[in-house]
């Protein structure tokens, strides 16, 4: 039987190289792995005409999602990036003039970080374009199927202990 998909036939592949190993985890987080390789090339290809990483831009995500300005650290922990990058990136950006970096009125040390009106219509532009690529990727899912998805990878990670 032919394989159905590049996964399928990686994972025969195992399979004939090493048979008493079982390599049906392949079958999923393969999977998984080529999904998020696929729609990460092709979210960091619409990026590009923005000139910023996805790492810039998930910068900007925090800011945007965010009430008002916030610590560099929030930040850190909404992104999975490294306090070391945050500096390097909203460096970056705030010279570009998409966030603004100052001091804490109430705390010195303190730097907050907030979107500019250029870096506010950044993520006005691309979040509906990214969701919209997304929901095109997701098209071949019902609704339910979807939520069963989420559901059971939500399960995964927390046994990770995310």
């Amino acid at each position: 039987m032919a394989p159905s998909d590049l996964v399928d036939r990686i994972q025969q592949e195992w399979a004939r190289a090493y048979p008493d190993l079982d390599v049906a985890p392949i079958g999923v987080l393969g999977r998984v792995q080529r999904l998020a390789a696929v729609t990460t090339h092709r979210f960091d290809r619409n990026l590009d005409r923005h000139g910023i990483t996805r790492s810039e831009y998930d910068v900007l995500g925090a800011l945007a999602r965010a009430d008002g300005p916030i610590r560099a650290s929030e930040v850190v922990s909404t992104t999975m990036l490294s306090g070391a990058s945050i500096t390097k990136l909203t460096d970056g950006l705030a010279k570009r003039e998409l966030l603004v970096r100052r001091r804490s009125e109430r705390d010195g040390r303190v730097v907050l970080l907030e979107l500019t009106d250029a870096g506010r219509a950044l993520v006005d532009v691309e979040l509906p374009r990214r969701l919209d690529d997304d929901e095109q990727v997701l098209a071949a899912l019902t609704p339910a199927e979807r939520e069963t998805l989420a559901g059971l990878l939500r399960r995964v990670l927390s046994s990770l202990g995310e």
